[in-house]
């Protein structure tokens, strides 16, 4: 018996690669000290909101099966990257290489925190994408505004709340640790609602274009189910 093949759209891949990048680039910023308006925070802030805010699209147009598929294309994808940063890492540099301490800032993950920012993204994407997924269903498919903005923070705080304690604790005075992740989530929040006109088109464009506006009646949300397309 053959079976019949699944596909997806070009636009759907332009938007998984994109994704993609976002994660990949994210742990690289992340690696950076940076001051906003006077507040210590990660560089990985400049773009891992940019991931959220496909997530928001892909699974609006898409539906939940698509944006669990990109989640775990994601997951997959940052796993290799880091992997292979960690191997070259381990590898010792040739005799004129004077940049190791540098390269080792970058690529030399610790595994606590590979495995907290591993963990936080799993469980703060599936988030995001599930509370998109049933607050469409609850509302008919109106409010795109008030979902994004909620999903963001439902998926943003889960990931603040595991990432933070696993990654830092014990390294971050405990004091400090409320106030990062409250921080993180606020502005990271504040991203989504600012970028919020453009992924409002950006929605509407794709809808029209692709002739799909996926309502997840029926689906199942297990994460597991990555290649249960249709």
């Amino acid at each position: 018996m053959i079976k019949q093949k699944q596909q997806v759209s070009v636009l759907f891949m332009l938007f998984s690669i994109l994704f993609c990048v976002c994660l990949i680039a994210a742990n690289v910023l992340e690696t950076k000290q940076i001051s906003v308006l006077g507040i210590s925070l990660t560089g990985g802030l400049i773009v891992f909101p940019i991931s959220y805010i496909i997530n928001d699209c892909v699974c609006e147009v898409w539906g939940f099966k698509k944006a669990r598929l990109l989640i775990w294309t994601g997951f997959a994808m940052n796993f290799f990257f880091v992997a292979m940063g960690a191997l070259c890492d381990w590898i010792p540099g040739a005799p004129y290489w004077t940049n190791e301490a540098g390269f080792h800032a970058v690529f030399g993950l610790a595994p606590r925190v590979a495995a907290a920012s591993f963990v936080a993204f799993i469980v703060g994407s599936f988030a995001n994408a599930y509370v998109m997924s049933k607050m469409k269903l609850r509302d008919g498919g109106r409010h795109f505004s008030w979902r994004a903005i909620l999903s963001t923070i439902a998926g943003e705080s889960l990931d603040s709340l595991i990432f933070f304690p696993l990654a830092l604790g014990g390294v971050v005075p405990t004091p400090e640790l409320p106030k990062l992740m409250l921080w993180q989530v606020v502005l990271k929040t504040l991203y989504e609602v600012i970028a919020l006109p453009l992924t409002i088109r950006v929605v509407k464009k794709l809808k029209q274009y692709e002739g799909e506006d996926v309502y997840d009646e029926g689906v199942n949300y297990s994460i597991w189910r990555i290649f249960s397309l249709s």
